[in-house]
């Protein structure tokens, strides 16, 4: 539980890449995300390729991260899942996982936003030739920290209501 209140977003990282067993922990962190009806809409491009990463930084005014990161994952959705209306629930759900588990292997990570903005997935889209099937949902900079922020705490009592 200790990543809960430790996790902060990572912007900047070190040259070193990410190892291939922290990738793999990293995506067992996500698909281990609850779903609506279990339907698992997710699917992850894990992207190492300095072009890539470079080309999908310039998919969204906020993904620049992605220009000083060893990793980059695009988190996307599956169109005919199930249950659509919840795809994006589900895949926050494993986002966050994934966002957790970074922290926890001791590397840093930040989420951007890429849905529901049509021009930032189609520029995704296109950077990494997702077939029609899938929606780019976000993008997560990864790498080990060059910077280290303490977590706020967001605790307030005041928008607890007690029924």
């Amino acid at each position: 539980m200790k990543e809960i209140f430790h996790r902060t977003s990572i912007r900047n990282y070190t040259d070193q890449p990410v190892e291939k067993e922290k990738v793999i922990q990293l995506m067992r962190a996500a698909m281990a995300a609850p779903s609506a009806v279990n339907q698992q809409p997710w699917e992850f491009y894990v992207v190492t390729d300095r072009k890539v990463l470079d080309a999908l930084a310039e998919c969204s005014p906020f993904a620049g991260m992605l220009k000083r990161a060893p990793l980059g994952i695009v988190v996307c959705a599956k169109a005919d899942c199930q249950r659509p209306e919840y795809a994006q629930i589900d895949c926050s759900a494993a986002t966050e996982n994934l966002l957790l588990e970074a922290d926890g292997l001791g590397l840093g990570a930040v989420w951007m936003g890429i849905a529901p903005i049509p021009e930032r997935m189609e520029a995704a889209r296109k950077v990494l030739q997702i077939p029609d099937r899938l929606y780019a949902f976000a993008f997560v900079a990864c790498g080990y920290p060059a910077e280290e922020k303490k977590q706020q705490d967001r605790y307030d009592e005041s928008r607890i209501h007690y029924v």
